[in-house]
């Protein structure tokens, strides 16, 4: 049976440049009005039909995105309004645990099941990457609820509890502390450890510190804590811009802190606390190698790998303490403890608190936002010996 012929719409003519085109209008995706010419009715048809395809994938994908689509939209309206770090965080998150496993679903396919299956393996991380996975998925599926994109929120139910619990690092003990310190005298990381532990400074406002914001020679030495440092692709960025309000602080300082900074700065090159040898500002590598002098310091156990005979094997170290390294006879092995550098930060807390300084003043110092923070640190250093409250409470119940 022959195939009917297709029938062609009328189109009007129009003279353009001497020549004559057929011309139609059309609705582009955002409702205006295009016009598409051809030099036959049927060149023109054909193109009609193309562009109609073309407009009708563009709606499509704009009232049903992939689930990589709409992260990716996600991400640049909330760009608007959080730090650059913290949406550098959010996306590496969602291109690993979001977008990898599910990116090419469509947000309207997606079922309870699925971000089930999602959360799996993130189950078996830390509960802390656990809690971000969970909190970036239900944002994203409640803003496309709100935004009518989809009907039913399928992150609605998902449990916001799991992951491994986290050892939390301890407050380092005053013998820690002392050997702590002989071990980094007059090697890089000595500076950022002394005001670490005795000024209570984030890492960010340490490697942002500037010498017109170290005040030596007042009747009360104090730094005063206006700026911040950040990592962008390896680069440092020093803004004026802090974690919170609370992060602008002043903060007196031991005469064992003053004595070092009166020291380091006689020496210094830089406009900054902590330099690199040029003067500038750390970057993320940079400070990454000098807290590296402390972490091979500690004995414990190291993996190596070593090529034998062309094949690659994995090789087991295990440290004394006291031990000399073998390629390096100056290296000692003299810390039996791990340190990070907010360790330092808690320790400054810590002390406070077994001193005696009450939660409010301790929340100033610590430039806590929320006194939630100061307080749950607090009853957890004050009341967590029984040893030391069974006086109290023997003389409550009296």
């Amino acid at each position: 049976m022959a195939r009917k012929k297709e029938v062609l719409p009328e189109y009007k003519t129009v003279i353009h440049n001497g020549s004559e085109y057929y011309r139609t209008r059309i609705k582009d995706a955002d409702g205006k009005r295009v016009a598409v010419y051809g030099s036959t009715r049927e060149e023109l048809h054909k193109k009609v039909k193309a562009v109609q395809k073309e407009i009708d994938n563009i709606t499509f994908c704009r009232e049903n995105p992939t689930v990589k689509e709409y992260c990716e939209k996600w991400l640049l309206m909330k760009s608007a309004t959080i730090k650059p770090q913290t949406l550098q965080g959010y996306e590496r998150t969602m291109r690993k645990y979001i977008i990898e496993p599910i990116g090419d679903m469509y947000m309207d396919e997606v079922t309870l099941d699925d971000l089930k299956l999602l959360m799996v393996p993130v189950s078996k991380m830390s509960s802390g990457v656990y809690s971000k996975v969970n909190m970036l998925v239900k944002c994203i599926f409640y803003s496309a609820e709100a935004n009518q994109l989809i009907e039913n929120n399928p992150s609605a139910t998902l449990s916001a509890k799991g992951g491994k619990a986290q050892n939390k690092k301890e407050a380092l003990s005053d013998e820690q502390v002392n050997t702590l310190l002989n071990t980094v005298k007059n090697l890089p990381p000595y500076l950022f450890v002394m005001i670490g532990l005795y000024s209570g400074l984030r890492r960010e406002e340490i490697l942002g510190l500037q010498w017109d914001c170290v005040f030596l020679d007042c009747a009360t030495p104090y730094i005063a804590v206006r700026r911040a440092w950040r990592s962008v692709k390896n680069r440092p960025v020093i803004s004026s811009e802090l974690k919170s309000p609370a992060a602008k602080r002043d903060i007196p300082i031991p005469k064992c802190l003053i004595d070092i900074l009166k020291e380091a700065k006689e020496k210094s090159i830089s406009d900054f606390v902590i330099s690199d040898s040029k003067g500038e500002p750390l970057s993320y590598s940079q400070f990454q190698r000098v807290w590296k002098y402390i972490e091979v310091r500690t004995a414990k156990e190291r993996k190596y790998y070593k090529y034998v005979n062309g094949q690659k094997v994995v090789c087991t170290i295990y440290p004394e303490l006291g031990s000399h390294q073998k390629n390096n006879p100056k290296l000692i092995y003299s810390l039996d403890f791990d340190v990070t550098p907010h360790q330092l930060r808690h320790t400054y807390i810590t002390n406070l608190i077994y001193l005696g300084v009450d939660p409010k003043t301790v929340q100033y110092l610590a430039g806590h936002e929320n006194s939630k923070i100061t307080i749950d640190i607090y009853a957890k250093v004050k009341y967590n010996k029984p040893n030391e409250l069974i006086g109290i409470v023997n003389k409550a119940f009296k």
